[in-house]
């Protein structure tokens, strides 16, 4: 009998050991600090104006990128679909995108005409090529008329259709590529290489070996990016065919920034900018 007490001791001991060890270790968002689902619902519906009982929520999923934890909050009101990427933290939005829902007729096909994978929105017109043009040529503040090579075409980028639009500016040696949303006209990310900007003015300092204090560099890129400040900054110095440059990025409010910029005259060289979550 006492053999027999002494083996059940020990069984429920073993019992009991195993049970603690198989609780999970990591931690919970309310232990992470993360505002929690329902209010990135909250914050998402608020943005886009759009009350609460009238949203339909297909899906909230945490997620990280870069180090930065967020909300993936997708929902539907009206005839709009949203997708919004809440910070897990803050509750701040660092990324929207909408898109006019496309509902399924009796014959299996998307209505309103949306076909062969092109969003209703696009058909219609919301967003056609020339405004597409217009939207990228507004943004790098130059005119058609001061373009060459201008052009722009439809494509899909991680499902959601766009315009690519690429143009030269012969006056500066500047090459821009943009990809604009076809349906809500957002520039998803652009890209500028400007290696012969302003040569003459880059000669010049060049030859005289003087360069522009980093500080004086650091407040020609952020004067690129409102709103952010020394602490979204990082860069370097780097040499380049026997010429000094700054090499370096700006992270705000969900976008990275990479770019290169002349030691010696402060011409940028190269400007790309794209979500930090795509």
């Amino acid at each position: 009998m006492k053999k027999q007490f002494l083996m059940f001791t020990a069984a429920a001991m073993l019992t009991v050991a195993l049970a603690g060890c198989s609780q999970p270790t990591h931690k919970s968002s309310a232990q992470m600090g993360y505002i929690g689902e329902d209010a990135a619902k909250t914050m998402a519906v608020t943005a886009a104006q759009v009350d609460t009982n009238q949203a339909t929520f297909s899906g909230v999923s945490l997620g990280t990128k870069d180090g930065i934890a967020y909300y993936e909050v997708d929902f539907t009101a009206g005839n709009t679909d949203y997708r919004y990427a809440i910070d897990a933290m803050t509750g701040a939005v660092i990324e929207s995108n909408s898109a006019a829902s496309q509902t399924t007729g009796t014959n299996g096909t998307a209505a309103a005409g949306a076909s062969n994978g092109t969003t209703a929105a696009a058909q219609t017109g919301e967003v056609d090529e020339a405004r597409a043009k217009q939207i990228a040529l507004d943004h790098a503040g130059v005119s058609e008329s001061d373009t060459s090579f201008l052009m722009a075409k439809q494509d899909y980028e991680n499902g959601v259709l766009v315009y690519e639009v690429e143009f030269y500016v012969a006056a500066t040696g500047s090459e821009y590529d943009y990809e604009i949303d076809a349906t809500t006209g957002e520039i998803r990310s652009f890209d500028y290489d400007a290696e012969n900007y302003n040569a003459a003015k880059q000669n010049t300092a060049s030859a005289s070996g003087e360069t522009l204090s980093e500080a004086d560099i650091r407040k020609i890129a952020l004067a690129k990016v409102p709103g952010a400040t020394e602490n979204d900054i990082r860069m370097n110095l780097d040499r380049d065919d026997g010429k000094l440059r700054y090499e370096g990025k700006i992270i705000y409010e969900g976008m990275e920034y990479d770019f290169e910029i002349d030691a010696y005259s402060g011409a940028i060289q190269e400007w790309d900018a794209e979500s930090v979550f795509d």
